[in-house]
């Protein structure tokens, strides 16, 4: 099974809260906090690690007391818990974490005008081709942030970050069953890809690498 917890960060916009909540959390995670110049980056970061504390307690574990190992290519791990892998992200109000037993990873997005460059510029000849079918402005936005977290969460799955080129994978979009799939050469694996659609006005994806069958599943949870 595989769990995404999401929360609207701007309760922790009280600042008796925020520093309720940040002792919580592992030193790790309040030294990520602590770097961060803007007090809405802080919340989300913060809003973030609690997700995640909430995801372990099902495994009898709190993010307070966890090791964290840093990968190749900056993606942190259980250290002690390789069996637990997990992923997060925030975007706008709202952070999102995503845990389960097999290679994750997730983005959520808030839709935003004016970002249609950004796709010119990052996206393969196949996505680009997909995305301008629609001729209405609104419908092509949605499109791209769908595309932009499908690409975000598969490149957080395999661990590369931005080691990898955007264009160099591409998500393909079945239109008859509207269905996403990613092609890659990266390694021999399969990864499957999820949209959600819970949060008005935000793109959310989650890519993990297994088979199809595998459940998923979109909780919220409050924060305070």
């Amino acid at each position: 099974m595989i769990y995404t917890y999401y929360a609207d960060a701007r309760c922790l916009d009280n600042e008796t809260l925020f520093r309720e909540k940040l002792k919580l959390l592992s030193p790790y995670r309040q030294q990520k906090i602590a770097i961060l110049r803007h007090e809405r980056d802080k919340n989300r970061s913060l809003a973030a690690g609690l997700l995640l504390d909430h995801a372990l307690a099902a495994f009898g574990l709190q993010e307070r007391s966890v090791e964290y190992e840093i990968g190749e290519w900056g993606k942190p791990a259980l250290k002690y818990h390789p069996e637990i892998c997990f992923s997060l992200s925030h975007s706008g109000s709202y952070a999102i974490c995503t845990i389960g037993d097999k290679p994750v990873g997730n983005d959520i997005e808030r839709i935003r005008e004016g970002r249609l460059k950004v796709a010119d510029r990052f996206f393969a000849k196949e996505e680009l081709s997909w995305l301008y079918e629609t001729e209405r402005e609104e419908g092509r936005m949605q499109r791209m942030f769908r595309l932009w977290t499908m690409k975000e969460s598969f490149v957080k799955a395999i661990g590369r970050g931005m080691s990898l080129s955007l264009q160099d994978f591409v998500i393909h979009m079945d239109g008859e069953s509207g269905r996403a799939r990613v092609r890659h050469s990266v390694d021999a694996k399969y990864y499957h890809l999820r949209e959600y659609r819970e949060i008005a006005g935000y793109c959310t994806a989650v890519c993990v690498q297994d088979s199809a069958d595998i459940a998923y599943s979109m909780i919220p949870v409050e924060l305070f």
